[in-house]
């Protein structure tokens, strides 16, 4: 009986690689044991891809291949600006390779670090076949509390819900997939390059610069002066945030409450009515003693989680009399103190 059973087994294998077909690939196509987990009820499509290009402030550019790396799993619901109307393209789980992963062993050979040493002025652009391009801030890939959340998916499948049985078209190419992103502007198909970048800006710091302090904030947006403030919005919502402080060099600050309004809703003061590109648009904000941090604006705008970026009023003491605090970052690297200015370009 034992032998009959092997044979059997045998049987099967050499059938499915007559079909062309792996043991693994044969088996991701059979609907998963009834469960809890709402996100595998349909098999995985592949999207095969293998390596990206890396270029830009880095020691080793070149081609890099992405084997052995780690596949990630997020959860999006797709939906896209079109005019002044949104569409929603799909609801899907995706299974990828980070953008943490593939640029975690890339050594920085930043071309600012004699003004400025710290990563969190730079940008990461990915572009794809097309040539068209996204832009994510290091910070966000490698400072915030929840890693992993920018992707290229290789792997998808979709969501469907339990009532309507409603599906949805399914990728057929590997794709950026900025899961934290509200809007799904960032969700690039056919990446084929990423490029790390520092801030485009000559300005040198003055570590430890006493009294740190600038008496108002001046508002550039796409290289004009737009205004100065030199006080929080009276008719903005002031938010309470409590937090665990923990600096990536420093480590532990205290636990803190940080009181500000949203940055997002200051500086929509500025933009005027003209629709943001969440693909490219992005920030830099700038302390008295030339210390910066860069934020996309998918970060700050098109968040899909709740977690403000909030200026806070720090009256006439040493930081002041403004500063930043993100309460999605783990770490407090970008909590510039002193801004003296907020530069907006897209």
């Amino acid at each position: 009986m034992k032998k009959r059973h092997i044979k059997i087994s045998v049987l099967i294998v050499l059938t499915l690689i007559g079909l062309g077909l792996s043991w693994p690939a044969a088996a991701q196509n059979i609907k998963p044991a009834e469960n809890n987990d709402f996100y595998d009820n349909v098999p995985f499509k592949e999207l095969p891809f293998d390596s990206i290009e890396i270029a830009g402030e880095v020691t080793s550019p070149g081609r890099l291949s992405l084997k052995g790396l780690p596949l990630h799993q997020v959860m999006v619901r797709e939906a896209v600006l079109n005019g002044t109307e949104t569409k929603f393209i799909g609801a899907y789980v995706y299974q990828g390779y980070s953008l943490f992963d593939i640029l975690k062993d890339q050594i920085l050979a930043k071309k600012n670090k004699d003004q400025f040493s710290s990563p969190i002025d730079l940008m990461v652009i990915v572009e794809n076949k097309k040539g068209e391009k996204v832009i994510f801030s290091w910070g966000e890939i490698f400072y915030p509390t929840v890693l992993h959340r920018q992707i290229i998916g290789v792997k998808v499948a979709p969501i469907i819900p339990s009532s309507t049985g409603e599906t949805w078209p399914l990728p057929t190419n590997p794709k950026i997939v900025a899961a934290n992103d509200l809007f799904s502007e960032r969700n690039l198909d056919s990446p084929v390059k990423i490029t790390v970048k520092s801030f485009p800006l000559a300005m040198a710091t003055e570590k430890g610069k006493k009294p740190l302090f600038s008496p108002q904030i001046k508002i550039y947006i796409k290289g004009e002066e737009k205004g100065s403030l030199d006080k929080l919005p009276q008719d903005l919502l002031i938010l309470n945030l409590p937090a665990v402080f923990f600096g990536r060099g420093q480590g532990f600050h205290g636990v803190n409450y940080f009181q500000g309004v949203p940055l997002r809703l200051v500086l929509e003061k500025y933009l005027g009515s003209q629709p943001i590109n969440y693909r490219t648009a992005h920030l830099i904000i700038i302390g008295d003693d030339g210390y910066r941090a860069v934020y996309t604006a998918s970060e700050i705008f098109n968040r899909n989680d709740n977690q403000e970026t909030i200026i806070c009023d720090r009256g006439q003491q040493n930081g002041g009399r403004f500063s930043l605090f993100s309460i999605g970052d783990f770490f407090s690297d970008r909590a510039v103190k002193a801004i003296k200015e907020i530069r907006f370009i897209e």
